[in-house]
């Protein structure tokens, strides 16, 4: 049974009083909008006779109301911004019953209703732009209080919708109360679109490639499972999509990309959630290196499209974006910061590194998984400004080319920001041969109880055996990129539901 607070229970009385009076408070009809708050007030601002301002329909969230005897203030919010109208009695609702009306918006029309307003623009005795009603309609009704903010005379704020669990799990909330957090949301659409625009104008095609699959690949992690009940089979929600976009590169596309939302069965926090957003490119005849100058120059252009500069501030830190960034090796990484290099040792003498540094490394991990804690323990944290890592060791890139001339690495980057990575990017294993033998060592580590070594994939091994060209290949993280692009200090806030722990209804 549905557990109601005593507003609640007021709210439906009230919803009933108005079904009592014959008026519909979830109406179908159409509401035409004319304008947005924005454009009301900016328009006022250039031209107070403009005619389009002189009859107005408008509709938003009632946010407060001020009565005043027979005249009344009240403020709507919609998408745009908040704006002031006016009501007096008499003056609203003509050729219908002005007083059940007056009554209607008086007692009846409650914080958090959607209303909608005819009327005209004009500004008051104070110097607001408003909207001096001729009609008011209650088009929505809101049977739940919305959390408003209180401010005591000591200054003390009460009742702030801030708690980030509500937050996050009341979304529909957080951003009527908090429409600065739908700014983080419009600049997140710009960024892929800025993302979109890049590529659509260098002609890559924009594809779509399952999300179910019945091998995951393209990631070392744990995946989620599920069964289909029709062919009776195990499937995965897809880890990554990249060994299906080079399927399309053997099939004789050039360059084909793909937003894709991702599953990982993996820990949580404030930078990760089992579902993310990916942008992964491939592209014929290219390599790593060329991949390092695009990445380069589409972050800039995302830069300046989404803040208007190639300098973004992330916390305490003003991140500077303009070409050329950084770059180091990861053995230069490690050793810039660590003082030792271990670009010669074996597996050994890398755990007796980690030993002395303090560094606990799990039994099960081979030689690439150790390398891999010590730069993420003491590398890639002071990486603030975007610095490239490149030239990673075999063990860590079964899906990467050997490197043409560095006996035992492959050609790869990833873009390190703000302490984080950005993004990945191989010169593609094109060799149908060695990548089985990758494949072959993956499933080694798994038998030795790695549980994120990747699995076998014969039909992308088959693909391969067709001839691959060679390509370069890339995924970037939009989450992560959003975070920066918008100062969020929890990939929570870039998405609009976040997955949650089960709510506890005590």
């Amino acid at each position: 049974m549905q557990h109601l607070s005593e507003q609640e229970i007021l709210r439906r009385e009230t919803l009933q009083k108005l079904i009592d009076k014959g008026i519909n408070p979830y109406p179908a009809e159409l509401w035409e909008v004319t304008h947005l708050s924005t454009q009301i007030i900016n328009g006022f601002e250039a031209n107070p006779e403009a005619d389009d301002l002189k009859n107005i329909s408008f509709a938003g969230r009632l946010m407060s109301k001020r009565i005043m005897g027979k005249a009344s203030f009240a403020v709507l919010q919609d998408s745009a911004a908040k704006i002031q109208f006016y009501v007096k009695g008499e003056e609203i609702c003509e050729g219908e019953d002005k007083s059940l009306y007056e009554e209607v918006f008086k007692h009846w029309m409650d914080l958090g209703d959607i209303i909608g307003v005819k009327g005209y623009a004009f500004r008051t005795k104070t110097g607001e732009i408003s909207i001096h009603a001729k009609e008011i309609k209650l088009l929505s009704k809101a049977l739940r209080p919305l959390p408003v903010v209180k401010t005591d005379a000591d200054g003390t704020v009460h009742d702030a919708f801030t708690n980030p669990e509500q937050r996050y799990r009341m979304r529909y909330v957080d951003m009527i109360v908090n429409p600065h957090v739908r700014e983080i949301f419009v600049k997140r659409t710009k960024l892929v679109n800025s993302i979109r625009e890049y590529l659509n104008a260098k002609t890559y095609m924009e594809v779509e490639t399952p999300i179910l699959q019945p091998l995951y690949g393209g990631a070392a992690t744990r995946p989620f499972k599920t069964h289909h009940n029709t062919l009776d089979m195990p499937l995965f929600l897809r880890i990554a999509n990249e060994l299906y976009l080079k399927r399309l590169i053997v099939g004789g596309f050039d360059g084909v990309y793909e937003f894709s939302k991702d599953f990982r069965n993996e820990g949580m926090s404030r930078f990760h959630n089992p579902e993310f957003t990916q942008m992964e490119l491939y592209v014929a005849y290219k390599d790593y290196a060329w991949m390092m100058d695009l990445v380069e120059e589409m972050v800039e252009k995302v830069a300046i499209d989404v803040t208007g500069s190639t300098q973004v501030q992330v916390g305490d830190n003003l991140i500077d974006f303009k070409r050329p960034w950084k770059r180091y090796t990861m053995f230069e990484a490690i050793q810039e910061f660590t003082g030792i290099d271990i670009s010669e040792m074996d597996e050994a003498q890398l755990r007796k590194v980690a030993a002395d540094l303090k560094l606990h490394i799990d039994p099960k991990m081979g030689k690439g998984k150790v390398i891999d804690e010590l730069f993420g323990e003491f590398a890639e944290p002071k990486l603030i400004q975007p610095t490239f890592i490149t030239d990673y060791p075999v063990e860590m890139s079964p899906l990467a080319k050997s490197h043409r001339s560095k006996p035992g690495l492959v050609e790869r980057f990833e873009a390190i920001c703000n302490g984080k990575e950005l993004c990945n990017s191989f010169s593609e294993l094109n060799d149908p041969i060695d990548q089985r033998k990758r494949f072959e060592e993956q499933l080694e580590l798994g038998k030795r109880g790695d549980d994120e070594a990747m699995v076998l994939d014969e039909d992308f091994l088959r693909a391969l055996e067709y001839g691959m060209p060679p390509t370069a290949g890339l995924g970037i993280g939009i989450d992560r990129l959003s975070m920066i692009m918008t100062n969020s200090p929890s990939i929570q806030e870039v998405l609009f539901f976040p997955q949650m722990r089960p709510e506890n209804k005590e």
